[in-house]
């Protein structure tokens, strides 16, 4: 008995809690005809949640550098509370060092191994955009070393790409930053070996055309005026059994995948980590290629010095004359004669 008017107390209590709007009168001729999303919610709660749209932007991977680099270390909270107890912001010389970096004008875009192909190679075009198309690409190594003439060539690069941006009068030159000590893969399939190069790329990369320094006159104006009126087109197109379109452009190509692999896992580990490693190995090996044979390591065994018997002083005997046959003749004579004398005494 208790139970089952605890078990109508529990029903009357649900029943309160029950929204009317669950029930419907049904469907009458000419209603439109109502969809699971037009059907009201008891509660606006009850709502079901979709969970979170995947980002976009893919996770990095994981690198060794990364963990282990400097400046990584030096602004990490740890470091940053431990340099102002001395009255260092390393924060702010931090920013500093990285704006110091910024040799080049961030609006030309950086061309790498990994974005070669979408940038130039698979680039979305028309055809006639495609025939117009001109690539010019400055190979540099300031950011590498403080190169006096590859510093020069970034500045001229750079101020005939603003005016040409100020201008407008450009408009089938795409402009292109190759940082020589960072790629591996392009510098090799086209056997640049050194920097600074300019090169004017066309046919998605299949004519290329380079120029050093020396070939051209280094000032913003004369590089405009030789993308004006294509004075480019007098230089003939690199062509070598080796390069785009060559019998062995498979070998540069091949060579170019396994130094970019190669490449790859070398930066991983930090620079200061690699200097330790080199020096290690270069240790050992001139060790080894310094290192003695087996027949030059086994001494020879220590003779035993007799000792010497004590020096004498003795005249040298004189050296007797030679005896001549008259004389020898006349001694062994003698004794006969000396008989016949005694015998000639004895009888007188």
């Amino acid at each position: 008995m208790k139970l089952s008017a605890l078990s109508l107390g529990l029903l009357s209590l649900a029943v309160t809690f029950v929204n009317g709007q669950y029930f419907s009168d049904g469907w009458s001729p000419g209603q439109p005809v109502t969809t699971a999303q037009d059907a009201p919610v008891a509660n606006p709660t009850d709502i079901p949640r979709r969970p979170p749209a995947a980002s976009n932007n893919q996770q990095a991977p994981f690198k060794l550098s990364s963990l282990l680099d400097v400046n990584t270390l030096l602004s990490s909270p740890p470091a940053v509370s431990l340099f102002s107890k001395f009255g260092i912001n390393i924060t702010e010389r931090l920013e500093g060092a990285v704006q110091a970096t910024k040799f080049w004008d961030e609006r030309v875009p950086l061309i790498t191994d990994h974005n070669y192909q979408d940038l130039i190679v698979n680039e979305s075009l028309t055809e006639q955009e495609e025939n117009d198309r001109t690539w010019v690409i400055v190979i540099s190594v300031t950011a590498g070393k403080q190169d006096g003439i590859s510093k020069y060539v970034d500045q001229v690069f750079d101020a005939a790409f603003n005016a040409t941006i100020v201008a407008g009068d450009l408009p089938n030159i795409r402009w292109g930053r190759i940082d020589y000590f960072n790629v591996t893969g392009i510098t090799t399939k086209w056997s640049v070996w050194h920097a600074p190069y300019l090169v004017i790329l066309r046919n998605r990369g299949q004519s290329l055309r380079f120029y050093r320094p020396h070939q051209l006159r280094m000032n913003s104006e004369a590089m405009r005026k030789f993308l004006q009126h294509d004075d480019w087109r007098h230089t003939p197109a690199w062509s070598s059994i080796y390069g785009p379109g060559g019998e062995r452009e498979y070998v540069l190509n091949f060579l170019a995948v396994v130094f970019t692999k190669f490449y790859d896992t070398m930066i991983m580990i930090p620079r200061w980590m690699m200097f330790i490693l080199s020096g290690g190995i270069a240790s050992v090996m001139i060790n080894l290629l310094h290192k003695p044979g087996a027949a030059a390591t086994a001494a020879p065994p220590a003779r035993q010095q007799q000792p010497s018997p004590p020096s004498t002083a003795t005249t040298p005997a004189p050296a007797s004359a030679p005896v001549s046959e008259s004389t020898s003749t006349a001694t062994n004579s003698s004794p006969s004669k000396a008989n016949k004398r005694k015998k000639a005494n004895r009888k007188s």
